[in-house]
């Protein structure tokens, strides 16, 4: 119910100061369990992300948002998972708890990245979103945000206002569902598979490595990552 009480209040606002434009919202299935895996350039991703869709849309969150009271009465209010983005058991648990909201039907968020993008590029995926798709079956629709780094860069509290937003979706991809313990190399073609499709959409430079929060990488680093065949369509029995 807080849910949407809090998108009802916020999306007239957001609509007043910001232009917001849509591509391919209508590639996200209307009903059923769907990944949605976005690119992650600011904090406002997952305000805007939430306002353009008609589902209710579940995130994980770092668990420092939870704790700092300034920004844990939002991410209550909306349902959302804290994780623990130093991995262990807490980021299992948030795991099984993304899988549980799948398995009920439900439209899970997801940044592959781990992580804002310290300066706009995309970073390597990891494959906690491979593993949700092989586990549950559910489709993964890439998601591309722009301009939102433009509206609240890292390290800005106050948003700018009177600025475009731009949100693309891509057509569902379909990776199968594995009962079995997915192997490493699987997981990591699927999280492959989503990241060059986010490139495709978002049109950022790639870099092939894990990002890091404020720390800029050399350009022998960038690379482009290549579409894994056969993959999507096929593993869809």
């Amino acid at each position: 119910m807080a849910y949407w009480i809090v998108k009802f209040i916020l999306t007239p606002v957001l609509r007043f100061f910001y232009r917001v434009r849509i591509e391919g919202r209508d590639n996200v299935p209307a009903e059923g369990p769907v990944i949605l895996a976005g690119n992650h350039i600011s904090f406002c991703d997952s305000i805007f992300l939430p306002l353009v869709m008609r589902r209710r849309v579940t995130f994980v969150a770092k668990a420092e948002y939870f704790e700092d009271p300034k920004t844990a009465w939002f991410f209550r209010a909306v349902g959302q998972i804290p994780i623990k983005r130093a991995g262990g058991n807490a980021a299992m648990r948030a795991l099984e708890t993304a899988k549980e909201v799948l398995e009920q039907g439900g439209l899970f968020g997801i940044y592959p990245e781990g992580t804002r993008s310290p300066d706009g590029r995309l970073y390597k995926g990891h494959t906690g979103v491979a593993r949700l798709a092989v586990d549950t079956g559910a489709p993964v629709v890439a998601v591309a945000m722009i301009g939102t780094a433009e509206v609240q860069p890292i390290g800005q509290i106050m948003p700018k206002l009177f600025r475009t937003v731009t949100v693309k979706f891509s057509e569902p991809m379909y990776f199968g569902r594995d009962l079995t313990e997915a192997a490493p190399m699987k997981l990591r073609q699927v999280t492959d598979e989503i990241m060059f499709t986010l490139r495709e959409l978002s049109g950022q430079e790639y870099v092939n490595r894990y990002a890091k929060r404020g720390e800029a990488v050399g350009e022998a680093e960038v690379s482009h990552p290549q579409p894994v065949t056969g993959l999507s369509p096929a593993m869809a029995s």
